[in-house]
């Protein structure tokens, strides 16, 4: 990437000595319970923990607490490192607005005019409703480097325009840039059909931050292999870092085999969304229910009904709930209270869009509580490929009811059977994935990019190390 004037004359008044500095550009950040934020908070706390000067760049709190009502959890920010700093910059929120009252000029007196205008900027600028919050981070972005220079700019979507704020940032200030792919931003991995037509100018600005990044990552293979065959001059560059669970979060999870004398509870913890195979989930569970070792037992659904407000009635029409289905709502939980709702449930529902290209953050969890794990999937997804090891995992070769029930009574004879060795060998598997482990190498990597290698991989730092060591043993 070239250099800029304005980084080569910061660099001569203080070079790169010290901790290195990352600006994170994280729209989506606590308290947003967006499912994207763990991820986004897991990276900007794993870099403090490991001496990084973080600051992250996140959307402003009015637009979760004001806008997006019921899309925030609380909780989640006391759990954000205390070293790491928050910076909101403003933004218009027009899109979102509601209140006539609050409308601008243009929009409040000519409304068909200020429709056109948004849509025009939509089909040729940046196909994106977040586009409004770039000129602000734009500017608080270069005052805080010329304050102090900045080593590195991290992006991680959606929302993309992240990816083109840090693709700017990266010319102006002369910086390598790095971009995290939480989501695909020109198709939809849960579909697997385009997003955008072809001429969107989406696909023109994915392959200018793709060129220009020191490096892309991405949640899965399949979605790494997806974007290594459309941007090849980028493939290099492109690596994978799995997503992870929180040991801080959710602790130990002992051995505890479920009440003999209580019927089983099963348990879906996460948002429900019109995504999910919910009919193959709900046929499968009352056939299983007629064997013996379900006999009166829960289906317990823990979490929101959608990302939106507006979202929750017709998904809560799609629960069978009530009656003899065995199906209980529980509603929502904030984070801070995982670890109990794990304990409280005998085994686990993973159930999520099929699609190759969806791994999803839950699983991860799901493994750590070393409890069983029931599919209801199609095979192929990448998150299978995470489960293949977990020795409590049931799953059928196809999405049907008929499947997903031999998987429900699989997963009670293992709950039954109490089997302190296997849980053992679950909780042992899960440890590959925590945060620690899925982010520790990439850290390393966005070092070298800084300029700030760790001493291991700065070959003239091990030297010196070896040498002070060996004098200290004379």
């Amino acid at each position: 990437m070239p250099d800029s004037p304005m980084n080569r004359m910061l660099r001569g008044r203080g070079g790169r000595a010290g901790a290195p500095r990352v600006l994170y550009l994280a729209y989506y950040f606590p308290p947003s319970r967006a499912s994207g934020v763990f991820r986004a908070r897991a990276t900007a706390n794993h870099l403090a923990s490991r001496g990084w000067e973080t600051t992250v760049f996140a959307a402003p709190r009015e637009f979760f607490e004001e806008y997006l009502r019921g899309a925030c959890d609380p909780s989640l920010e006391a759990t954000v490192h205390p070293r790491v700093r928050v910076h909101r910059p403003p933004m218009s929120f027009s899109h979102w607005e509601r209140d006539v009252r609050r409308y601008g000029v243009l929009r409040r007196n000519f409304p068909a005019l200020s429709r056109e205008l948004h849509r025009a900027l939509q089909s040729r600028v940046f196909p994106e409703l977040y586009l409004n919050w770039i000129p602000r981070v734009l500017a608080d972005a270069v005052a805080c480097h010329l304050r102090r220079p900045f080593d590195l700019v991290l992006a991680t979507g959606n929302p993309f325009v992240s990816f083109a704020a840090a693709w700017f940032l990266g010319r102006l200030l002369g910086v390598p840039y790095a971009v995290d792919y939480r989501d695909a931003w020109t198709f939809n991995q849960f579909t697997e059909e385009p997003k955008f037509p072809a001429g969107s100018p989406a696909h023109g600005w994915e392959r200018r931050v793709l060129e220009g990044a020191a490096e892309a990552v991405f949640v899965n293979d399949g979605m790494r292999q997806w974007h290594r065959e459309r941007y090849p001059s980028a493939a290099e560059r492109m690596t994978v870092v799995p997503n992870g669970w929180e040991p801080e979060l959710l602790g130990d999870q002992a051995f505890r085999p479920p009440d003999p004398d209580r019927p089983l509870r099963f348990g879906y913890l996460g948002t429900v969304t019109s995504y999910l195979p919910l009919r193959e989930l709900f046929e499968g569970w009352q056939l299983a229910r007629s064997h013996p070792l379900l006999e009166g037992a829960e289906l317990v659904i823990h979490g929101h009904l959608g990302f939106f407000p507006k979202d929750a009635a017709a998904l809560r029409r799609r629960l069978p709930v009530g009656g003899e289905t065995g199906v209980r709502y529980a509603g929502p939980f904030d984070k801070a209270d995982v670890r109990s709702v794990y304990a409280q449930n005998d085994a686990l529902v993973f159930c999520v869009p099929g699609a190759r290209y969806v791994t999803s953050g839950k699983v991860f969890e799901y493994m750590a509580s070393g409890k069983p794990v029931v599919s209801v999937h199609e095979p192929e997804i990448a998150a299978a490929e995470v489960l293949s090891g977990y020795p409590l995992w049931f799953a059928g070769g196809e999405l049907t009811a008929e499947e997903v029930a031999r998987s429900f009574v699989a997963a009670a004879e293992a709950a039954r059977a109490g089997d302190r060795e296997r849980h053992t060998r679950a909780v042992a598997h899960a440890r590959a994935f925590t945060r620690e482990a899925t982010l520790g190498p990439w850290e390393r990597r966005l070092r070298r990019l800084a300029g700030h290698p760790a001493p291991e991989d700065d070959p003239e730092a091990s030297a010196d190390q070896s040498e002070r060591k060996a004098e200290a043993t004379r």
